[in-house]
Order: structure tokens, then C-alpha cells, then sequence
């Protein structure tokens, strides 16, 4: 049996594009994904998907990576899924600390959970001719 050796340049075009060896986000990067998720949740928060996403960014992460059908995807469920039932066993508390952290006048980040009530702002409509 004959083995061929291909060099490394070769097989990365080989390989289709969704085929191609990634690395893992960070622990923290999942961490925080599961968090903003189970905020969402637990406490009824919309997710500021710019935002959000832009804090991903800063963390080498897309927001595809971190979907539940995404390659890490089962992961941040996993963590979802734990901090949503530590979340809810003391909601009031929980979603007035996310909201500090994460809301619209949030200390770490801001609007990345936006009250549920807040309507999305709709561009304004042009006049019509009368």
C-alpha cells in the first residue's frame, strides 16, 4: 500500500470551506453566550443582536459558532441550560444583576439585553402627497 503525502497548503484547498479545522472559541467566549441566552430566558430580555454580536467579534466568535445548530452550539446549551435553572431559582435578583451588567445602562456592556416591552425602533415612514 502506497501513502501520498500532500503538503498542508494542498489539503486546505482540498477540503470544502465548511470541512476546514477551526478552533474552539474560548471557554469564556461560551460562557458568556450561554449567559446572555439564559438572561434572555429566564428574564424576558431581547438580545441587542449588534451588540451582541460585536462582543463576539471582540472575542474571535461569530454568532453562528454559538447557535444551537452551531459547531459549538451544544456546548452553550449545556451551559444555557445550568445557568437558566441557577437564574430562575432566584429570578428577581438575577435579572436585576444581568440587567446592571448588560442592559441599556449596563457597567460591563450596554444594550446587549434590551427590555422585552421596547419595541424595535421602525424607520420613519415618508410623507405622503396630498
Amino acid at each position: 500500500m502506497r501513502h501520498i503525502a500532500l503538503p498542508a497548503a494542498l489539503m486546505a484547498v482540498a477540503l470544502p470551506a465548511q470541512a476546514q479545522i477551526r478552533n474552539a472559541p474560548a471557554p469564556r467566549a461560551l460562557e458568556f453566550s450561554a449567559y446572555i441566552f439564559a438572561a434572555s430566558n429566564v428574564c424576558g430580555y431581547r438580545i441587542g443582536s449588534e451588540q451582541f454580536e460585536a462582543l463576539l467579534a471582540k472575542q474571535n466568535v461569530r454568532i453562528e459558532d454559538v447557535q444551537p445548530r452551531g459547531p459549538f452550539g451544544n456546548r452553550v446549551q449545556t451551559m444555557f441550560t445550568l445557568m437558566s435553572n441557577q437564574m430562575a431559582q432566584n429570578r428577581d435578583q438575577a435579572c436585576i444583576a444581568v440587567a446592571g451588567e448588560y442592559g441599556p445602562d449596563g457597567t460591563v456592556a450596554k444594550n446587549v439585553l434590551l427590555p422585552a416591552s421596547e419595541a424595535p425602533a421602525k424607520p420613519a415612514e415618508p410623507a405622503k402627497p396630498q
